[in-house]
C-alpha cells in the first residue's frame, strides 16, 4: 500500500506540469497543444511498444479497443477541455476545479466499486472529503482574489473557462475507474505495457488531430508558415517532448501501478498531489510565495490525504443467491 501511495505521488508530481504547459506557450491553441502532447507520448511508445512486443502480442482486440477509449477521453479530450480552461480562466479556476477530483473520484467509486474493493465507511471517510474540500476552496480562494482584481477580466470568457474544466473533470472522473477495471480484471498484466498500449492508441487520434488542425489553418487563411511547429518551434517542440514523456507516459505508468495496488476510492484521493504540484509549478513561474490562506489550504489538503490513508475498506456481504 505504501509503494502505491508512492506511485501515485510521483503520477501527481508530473502531471503538475499539463497546467503550467498551456501558461507557458499562450500563443498556442489548445487543440495543438493537445495533438502536439499526444503525437510525443505517441511517439515515445512506438520504441517502448517494440521492446515490449511479446507482452504486447498478447492482448485481444477489446483489449486494443479499450485503451482507445480510454486514450481518446482520458487524454485527448481531458487535454483539450483543460488547456481551453487554462487560457480561457487562466491558471488558477481550472486548477480549483480539477482539485475537486479527489472528492468527486472518491465518491463516485465508493458508489460504483464497493463490492470490489470493498467500501471505505462514510462516517471515516467524510472529514477525509471536507479536509480536502475546504482545502481546496483556501488556495483556490486567494487566486480567484486576484483574478477578478485584473482590468481585462472577461466574465463570458471566464464562465466558459470554467464550463470546460467541468468537461474535464468528467473526463478524468471516468478514466481512473474505467482504467482501473481493466487492470484489475488483468492483474497479471504489466503496468507498464499498459501504458505504452494506450500511447500507440493514442498516436493515431494525434496524428488524426494534427492533419485536421493543419488543412483547417490553410483553408482558414491562418498563415499557413506558422504550421506545423507554430511561432516558437523550438521551445514547442522541447516542451511538447517533456510533457509528452513525462507527464504522459510515466504519469500513466505511476498511474497504472498505483491503481493495482489501491482502492479506487482511496487512489481517487491521492489526484491531491496533481493539484499541490500544480500549483507549486504555477507559484515558481510567478515568483511568488504562498500567503498565509494558501499555505493552510495546503495544509489541509495534506492532512486529509494523510487522513484517508488510515482508512481501511470493509468488504461487503456476498449477495445473496
Amino acid at each position: 500500500m505504501a509503494l502505491g501511495v508512492v506511485f501515485a505521488l510521483m503520477a501527481g508530481l508530473v502531471w503538475g506540469l499539463v497546467f503550467v504547459a498551456p501558461l507557458l506557450l499562450p500563443e498556442y491553441s489548445a487543440a495543438l497543444l493537445t495533438c502536439g502532447r499526444y503525437l510525443a507520448f505517441g511517439l515515445v511508445a512506438l520504441p517502448l511498444g517494440w521492446f515490449d512486443r511479446a507482452r504486447l502480442r498478447h492482448f485481444a482486440v477489446a483489449d486494443w479497443l479499450e485503451a482507445l477509449k480510454l486514450s481518446a477521453i482520458g487524454n485527448i479530450l481531458y487535454y483539450l477541455c483543460l488547456a481551453a480552461a487554462i487560457q480561457r480562466a487562466g491558471g488558477p479556476l481550472p486548477t480549483m476545479v480539477i482539485g475537486t477530483l479527489p472528492v468527486v473520484i472518491a465518491v463516485s467509486s465508493n458508489l460504483r466499486d464497493a463490492r470490489r474493493d470493498g467500501r471505505l465507511p462514510w462516517l471515516k471517510l467524510l472529514p477525509s472529503l471536507g479536509l480536502i474540500a475546504t482545502g481546496i476552496a483556501c488556495v483556490n480562494q486567494v487566486e480567484l482574489q486576484q483574478l477578478r482584481s485584473q482590468a481585462d477580466f472577461n466574465a463570458a470568457r471566464y464562465a466558459s473557462g470554467a464550463l470546460l474544466a467541468v468537461g474535464a473533470v468528467v473526463c478524468w472522473t471516468w478514466y481512473p475507474m474505467r482504467n482501473a477495471d481493466w487492470l484489475r480484471a488483468h492483474a497479471d498484466r504489466s503496468p507498464r505495457t499498459w501504458a505504452t498500449a494506450q500511447g500507440l492508441m493514442t498516436l493515431p487520434l494525434a496524428v488524426v488531430g494534427y492533419g485536421a488542425l493543419w488543412l483547417w489553418s490553410a483553408f482558414d487563411g491562418d498563415p499557413g508558415q506558422l504550421m506545423p511547429f507554430g511561432p516558437t518551434p523550438q521551445r514547442y517542440l522541447l516542451l511538447m517532448l517533456a510533457v509528452g514523456l513525462l507527464a504522459s507516459w510515466l504519469g500513466t505508468l505511476c498511474w497504472n501501478e498505483a491503481s493495482q495496488r489501491l482502492p479506487t476510492a482511496l487512489v481517487g484521493q491521492l489526484i491531491v498531489f496533481e493539484t499541490l504540484s500544480a500549483l507549486t509549478y504555477a507559484l515558481l513561474l510567478r515568483g511568488a510565495w504562498p500567503d498565509g490562506m494558501t499555505l493552510a489550504g495546503i495544509g489541509l489538503l495534506v492532512a486529509g490525504v494523510v487522513w484517508a490513508l488510515r482508512i481501511r475498506p470493509e468488504s461487503l456481504p456476498l449477495p445473496i443467491p
